[in-house]
């Protein structure tokens, strides 16, 4: 059996495990996005687990998504109305669930 060569990725998501490459975002517009929420996220513990989330959000047609490990929290703009079973679907594919969303009262960029 031939030796396969470890790759270094590190934190709880395994030290063999490649880290995620970000997924762009391809409108980056700001003024583009009027909806906005925050959705707490149960389940991460390193920057792996994040970019887990943000990559799986930012998939989604019309979202923009950044991930704050520290607080376990996705602050997600999007086009339109949000839809928060597509949020929580896309967090749970990614291995993660969401534990609450509330709306976004800030102004803050992504």
């Amino acid at each position: 059996m031939p030796l396969r060569r470890a790759r270094k990725g590190g934190g709880c998501c395994g030290e063999h495990e490649a880290s995620p490459g970000k997924c762009p975002v391809k409108d980056r517009v700001r003024s583009h996005y009027p909806f906005s929420v925050n959705l707490v996220i149960g389940g991460m513990t390193c920057d792996q687990c994040a970019r887990r989330v943000e990559n799986a959000l930012n998939e989604l047609e019309g979202v923009w998504a950044k991930v704050d490990i520290s607080g376990c929290k996705a602050h997600v703009l999007s086009k339109q109305e949000p839809d928060l079973s597509l949020y929580r679907d896309a967090v749970r594919r990614a291995g993660y669930v969401v534990r609450s969303v509330s709306p976004s009262h800030d102004g803050k960029q992504v």
